[in-house]
């Protein structure tokens, strides 16, 4: 193959978007200026040894006095698209009362700010920040939380629509849901029985359909939407028609409780009863509600799991061994073919309009250097690995439309604090200095060039 050849062959369709994304708990900050009401987040993380080092999202990156200096920073990279989110709490201080119009006008002023960098925003409206009224009313156990979502997911699209083209409903309802209501090790800190956790993750589906409701509604002729998962992605040991086969039957046992409503209008009662997950309570119009059309499928990819077939009905899942290696957290074993595995399995089985890989990255420890330059080749490794799966994916016709790198800065991991690092800009957060990072300058060529570096 001769360098042209081999160039087009790591090439990405015209009109690829590329992007970063981050969450406006991780970076914001100013968790009581402009009339910013409680977060779950804000009150989980001064519960004592829940997050480590006792750290809070109270000033993050302070994004919500530097988001100016951010995106004259994205634009200086090269950045064309931002997926963010908006504070639930900073919109409606409780949840259920009132627009605060200090949060509207913030929120106003950095979406123009964006428009004046020429950067294209992505808008998440729930990123796991739930007033904390809200959870004390019940939280997602409640129906409740669901129909005060329709309203706040209106005011924010009538309130911001002008400005936004592109929104996503929330992100990553498996997590959100099982590390805060089942397991505990998120906000708000809850460990139910699986009942409960099954209304929970019903009552999140609801949520996404009343916000697709409202794009629809108020959201303009131009308007897109659509769903941020988490997928539970199995990958074939071999590339075989038996393992390819007992992947995706994985596959769909693994997200069916999530994705079989939101794309067949019904809970799919074997696999649910296969994975051990006990149905919701369903009242009449739920599941109409909740498979609304959207307009594509975002994924939060970072890992997966091996499988391979037994026999043509059974398969089995293999276990890592010791040793195997991750990127930076336990959880996150290296699997770059995980990526390609959940766009080419969702688009057979779900067909959804178009895919975006909405998050993937790398999280590690990285002290601060001084303003010097972070020599963060792990991650950058880690994100060509997974890239070179995504342009597999174009390349054979998958609809996958884009790519957003998780995350833009170092910020506030969740119950992990400030110890893991998932951005390609370094944050001081003694000084608040932003340093691009060796994986930023690599990216930032990229999405120049359009292909794989």
């Amino acid at each position: 193959m001769d360098l042209r050849a081999s160039l087009r062959s790591r090439a990405f369709p015209p009109r690829f978007v590329w992007g970063v994304a981050t969450a406006a708990p991780q970076i914001e900050g100013g968790a009581t200026a402009g009339g910013r009401g409680e977060s779950i987040w804000d009150r989980f993380a001064r519960r004592r040894g829940a997050v480590v080092n006792g750290d809070t999202p109270a000033v993050a990156c302070d994004h919500f006095h530097r988001y100016r200096a951010d995106f004259a920073l994205m634009r200086e990279l090269g950045v064309r698209h931002y997926r963010l989110s908006l504070a639930w709490p900073r919109l409606q201080p409780d949840g259920r009362g009132p627009v605060n119009a200090r949060g509207l006008d913030f929120y106003r002023r950095l979406l123009d700010a964006l428009h004046h960098h020429g950067i294209t925003p992505w808008v998440t409206l729930y990123h796991w920040d739930l007033p904390q009224a809200l959870e004390d009313a019940g939280g997602w156990r409640s129906r409740g939380t669901a129909e005060a979502f329709a309203r706040y997911a209106e005011i924010a699209v009538r309130g911001l629509g002008g400005r936004v083209r592109h929104w996503m409903t929330l992100n990553e309802i498996p997590t959100f849901i099982g590390h805060g209501y089942r397991l505990g090790v998120h906000a708000p800190g809850a460990r139910e029985k699986p009942a409960v956790v099954a209304q929970c993750h019903h009552h999140a589906l609801l949520a996404h359909g009343h916000a697709v409701r409202a794009v629809r509604e108020f959201g303009g002729a131009r308007a897109e939407v659509g769903l941020a998962q988490d997928l539970s992605v199995p990958i074939p040991v071999t590339e075989t028609p038996a393992d390819i086969a007992a992947a995706e039957r994985e596959l769909r046992r693994r997200n069916a409780h999530i994705l079989a409503p939101l794309y067949f209008g019904r809970y799919a009662t074997a696999e649910m009863r296969a994975a051990r997950r006990p149905q919701p309570a369903v009242r009449r119009g739920d599941l109409a509600l909740i498979s609304t059309p959207t307009d594509f499928l975002g994924l939060n990819i970072y890992s997966g799991e091996f499988v391979r077939a037994a026999d043509r009905t059974t398969h089995e899942v293999v276990p890592f061994p010791p040793g195997y290696p991750t990127a930076g957290l336990a959880w996150l074993r290296l699997a770059p073919q995980a990526v390609y595995w959940a766009l080419r399995h969702c688009h057979a089985v779900y067909r959804p309009r178009k895919l975006f890989l909405t998050e993937n990255g790398a999280g590690y420890e990285e002290p601060a250097r001084g303003g010097a330059e972070v020599n963060d080749l792990h991650r950058r490794e880690y994100l060509r690995a997974h890239l070179e799966q995504v342009q597999r994916a174009t390349a054979e016709g998958i609809p996958c439309r884009g790519y957003f790198a998780w995350s833009f800065l170092d910020n506030f991991e969740w119950a992990e604090g400030y110890t893991k690092r998932f951005g390609l800009v370094h944050v001081d957060f003694a000084t608040q200095r932003r340093t691009p990072k060796l994986s930023a300058l690599w990216y930032a060529g990229v999405m120049r060039e359009n292909r794989v570096l």
